[in-house]
């Protein structure tokens, strides 16, 4: 398995492009924007891209996915059906069509299992991806912190819970977040403020 991280569109949100070495399929998880940034990272890796997986539909992790299905035809794009419900506004635009994938289910990538987990409160269709000792945290956990709840969908409480449930994952996890830097969940299990404090609730 192989990860490349890359900032894209306006606010640096972190897209990853993960590849399965074995059968050399890819995944680009949350492209926000600079299409042209992610097709040549798909193109130094030389992988066959077959499934976009956005973690929430705010813009900046959805910005590229036009440009994306034009590149790769027939590549499936999917969405938590919470979220695909509120896409239409500034905030959340249409994509287009989408696949539903939410808690327990399991997309196959060549030799890799993505696993989904339903973690709501910085929207109510956060998701989650874990993959064997990654986890793809979108907008829910950050380096120190968490996600914002003050958008409309956001709630507080969904997400000390989805914190909280994070921090119970058996072992640890290296943690790409949708943006800053990298982190493990031990650390955050350790020193996040707001994960502590999840999980006191």
């Amino acid at each position: 398995m192989i990860v490349k991280q890359m900032p894209v569109g306006s606010l640096g949100t972190n897209c990853y492009l993960l590849s399965d070495e074995v059968s050399g399929l890819g995944a680009v998880i949350d492209p926000g924007g600079s299409a042209k940034t992610i097709l040549a990272a798909v193109a130094e890796a030389r992988v066959t891209v077959t499934m976009l997986l956005l973690t929430h539909g705010h813009f900046d992790h959805t910005g590229a996915v036009k440009e994306l299905r034009e590149a790769f035809p027939g590549v499936k794009v999917y969405l938590h059906p919470a979220d695909k419900a509120l896409l239409g506004d500034a905030i959340m635009p249409a994509i287009g069509e989408t696949e539903d994938y939410g808690e327990g289910d399991v997309l196959t990538l060549g030799s890799l299992s993505i696993r989904v987990l339903h973690t709501p409160g910085h929207t109510p269709g956060g998701v989650c991806l874990a993959v064997e000792n990654v986890l793809f945290t979108g907008d829910t956990l950050f380096e120190g912190s968490m996600g914002r709840t003050d958008f409309p969908g956001g709630d507080e409480r969904a997400m000390f819970s989805s914190l909280r449930r994070l921090g119970k994952l058996e072992g640890d996890y290296q943690v790409c977040p949708g943006h800053m830097g990298t982190t493990t969940l031990s650390a955050e299990r350790a020193y996040n403020y707001y994960m502590r404090e999840a999980m006191r609730g």
